[in-house]
């Protein structure tokens, strides 16, 4: 057993490791020493599901229906969970939104009752009446 340590130490690599290469070498021969792709979970929300959050999401929210004004991390887990009948952390939902290129920041709120040309006198250096 003394040239396995030895060929493991010269390998820069454990002896199980080595002895597993030679294993697969073995059998599949040069290609069984190249790395294998490593197994990633599944997503937890299907494709079509992804899409109808990303709907929902740029659709906002319906407050008589959704019980909220606004889209946050907790209340997207609760639409989630009612919509699909999956469980989500709130976590989990900021992940899954970065992974679909979206944000879980909100917009700045702009009040509905603005006046555009009040603002731009206000940038310009004054607040004079009109």
């Amino acid at each position: 057993m003394g040239w396995t340590v030895e060929a493991a130490r010269l390998a820069g690599m454990e002896r199980q490791a080595l002895r597993d290469a030679v294993l697969r070498y073995n059998v599949e021969e040069v290609a069984g020493l190249f790395d294998r792709p490593k197994g990633h979970r599944a997503e937890w929300l299907t494709d079509a599901e992804q899409a109808a959050l990303a709907a929902a999401l740029f659709k906002g929210p319906a407050p008589a229906v959704d019980g909220v004004c606004t889209w946050t991390c907790e209340a997207l887990a609760v639409w989630i969970a009612a919509k699909f009948g999956k469980t989500f952390h709130p976590h989990s939902v900021g992940r899954t939104l970065r992974r679909l290129g979206l944000s879980r920041q909100k917009a700045r709120p702009v009040h509905p009752k603005t006046e555009s040309k009040a603002q731009e006198r206000f940038k310009k250096g004054g607040f004079a009446a009109p």
